[in-house]
């Protein structure tokens, strides 16, 4: 019996460290880095920052189709912040929610329209960097540290008293709410991206020329919303913590 216990233990050991999947990881220190994820991303913030200063360079009072476009996106950012934080206070984050729209829609489409399957790596694939938990995660707790951030600049120790608000007995579900908030961005954002590229491989496995292409599609389509919704959410949790206990 005790020996059946132990074999239970060391089945359950090595099943925990089976990995799904193969990875590219490159060694800093004592750290893994997540080498996938770092060479898309870095694809993705050098697109972007190519296309910033491209839209910027040369700017004209009579804008051409480039100009026009890049004062397109400026607006529908600013859209986004000024409804979800406000007039007077939404100049101040508009840079991080620009920020975050526009690298998780960058992300997303990478992961969309480029074949990273024809590039082929020692170990694993390319893909979206937002189709990683990691990253996802990250971009969630970089909100809640915004968040926390414009409550106590604007607030001082007094924003802290939205936990007892209306009544001290909602403190656990208030504080409780605060872990959930990263948790559902990040767990939202990855689990959309996965499950479309995972259907994307799938059909185009399964019919290789032409009913991927309106799942791709609607794909991009879904990856816009995505990065809407998580941008539009940090915005509104900016502008809820901004509110804060003096404005009740």
């Amino acid at each position: 019996m005790f020996q059946q216990d132990i074999d239970e233990v060391s089945s359950f050991l090595a099943l925990s460290s089976v990995e799904v999947g193969k990875h590219l990881y490159w060694k800093i220190g004592n750290y893994d880095i997540h080498g996938q994820v770092f060479i898309v991303s870095w694809i993705v913030m050098s697109v972007l920052i190519v296309l910033s200063f491209m839209g910027t360079r040369n700017l004209k009072r009579i804008p051409g189709k480039f100009q026009n476009f890049m004062e397109f996106i400026l607006e529908f950012l600013q859209d986004i912040a000024k409804n979800q934080i406000g007039e007077h206070e939404y100049r101040f984050w508009l840079p991080y929610i620009s920020t975050i729209f526009l690298f998780i829609l960058g992300s997303n489409w990478a992961g969309a329209l480029i074949p990273w399957k024809l590039i082929h790596l020692p170990e694993g694939e390319l893909a979206a960097p937002t189709n990683d938990i990691n990253t996802t995660v990250a971009l969630s707790l970089l909100t809640s540290l915004a968040y926390f951030y414009a409550g106590l600049t604007k607030n001082g120790l007094g924003y802290f008293l939205r936990y007892i608000e209306p009544t001290p007995v909602l403190l656990p579900i208030n504080v409780l709410e605060d872990f959930t908030k990263p948790l559902s961005l990040s767990f939202r954002l990855f689990g959309n991206i996965l499950a479309d590229e995972l259907v994307v491989s799938v059909f185009t496995l399964l019919v290789p020329i032409l009913i991927p292409l309106p799942v791709m599609i609607l794909g991009l389509f879904a990856s816009s919303i995505q990065a809407l919704i998580f941008s539009t959410l940090s915005a509104a949790y900016i502008g809820e913590a901004l509110e804060g206990h003096g404005d009740h």
